[in-house]
């Protein structure tokens, strides 16, 4: 594999993500296909002013080919284009989960990689409008990304992160980890325990005000306010919880936390997510401890 990107083809450019990539893309110096089946996304591609190329004339030639597609498809999108590729070239993927659930189309002369955005801080520091209103990341507030390239010499990662901080800029770090630690990073820390841990804040919200009659105004601006607190305290030691506050914390724990909840972080269990969210029957392992989806 050459050490820079000559030919990049995005495939996905025209959905959601595609879309946010492309914009980052297309002000570089990256010469770059945007490859789209649906007729909408295909649109939308054209709405921006970028051309829509056909993945079958352009994959052959291209260095870096990047999948923005469900991981649910992965497999077939992948099982149809990386047997076209030229040797060396890579794959990169915006999500752990096929990866680790080995369902790429395997080549042995491809390299594959992961890059998934951290999407920015609730510590960032935001000056600008244009700042705040980017709770995403990739337009104006600064992200970090954690990314898997484990074929990949010093020099490959180093291309492949000139392209990653493209694709997701303004990017501070790129943390390089393994797929399988990404993994545990999404889906486990950041979608099964605090994206759940999202919804259920919004449960509670709702809870209140149906059961106590508190408006919805005054019981919104005391959980937002108290939120950041949380956080605050928690992870940076700005103030200590009162001591009344940690008897309801324990209370809390007790009645809402179960005593086994620290078993999501085992590979079994990660497994069953993995699993769940790709739709397959399970992920099954080799001899070598190596995962295949089925």
């Amino acid at each position: 594999m050459t050490q820079s990107y000559r030919s990049i083809a995005l495939v996905g450019a025209g959905g959601k993500m595609g879309m946010r990539i492309s914009a980052n893309l297309a002000r570089s110096d990256f010469n770059v296909h945007y490859c789209e089946n649906a007729p909408e996304g295909q649109r939308r591609v054209r709405d921006t002013g970028r051309a829509v190329s056909a993945i079958d004339d352009v994959i052959a030639d291209c260095d870096l080919l990047i999948l923005a597609v469900p991981d649910i498809v992965l497999g077939k999108v992948s099982g149809a284009l990386v047997p076209q590729m030229k040797a060396g070239a890579t794959v990169l993927t915006l999500d752990p989960a096929a990866a680790y659930a080995n369902l790429l189309f395997p080549r042995e002369d491809i390299h594959y990689a992961v890059a998934h955005p951290c999407h920015p801080s609730v510590f960032l520091e935001r000056y600008t409008r244009e700042e705040h209103a980017d709770a995403f990341g990739g337009v104006a507030a600064t992200q970090s990304v954690a990314a898997a390239f484990e074929s990949g010499s010093d020099a490959e990662k180093a291309a492949l992160e000139a392209v990653i901080r493209v694709m997701y800029a303004p990017v501070d770090d790129v943390h390089w980890i393994t797929v399988t630690q990404l993994a545990y990073l999404e889906p486990t820390l950041v979608e099964t325990v605090t994206c759940m841990l999202g919804t259920f804040m919004k449960e509670a919200l709702d809870e209140t005000v149906a059961r106590t009659g508190v408006p919805q105004k005054a019981a919104e601006a005391m959980l937002y306010g108290h939120i950041q607190i949380a956080l605050a305290v928690a992870f940076r030691s700005t103030n200590p919880f009162s001591d009344a506050c940690m008897i309801a914390i324990d209370y809390g724990r007790e009645n809402i936390l179960r005593d086994d909840w620290k078993k999501i972080f085992e590979q079994s269990e990660l497994d069953k997510v993995i699993a769940r969210m790709l739709k397959i029957d399970r992920v099954r392992r080799d001899e070598s401890g190596l995962a295949s989806a089925k």
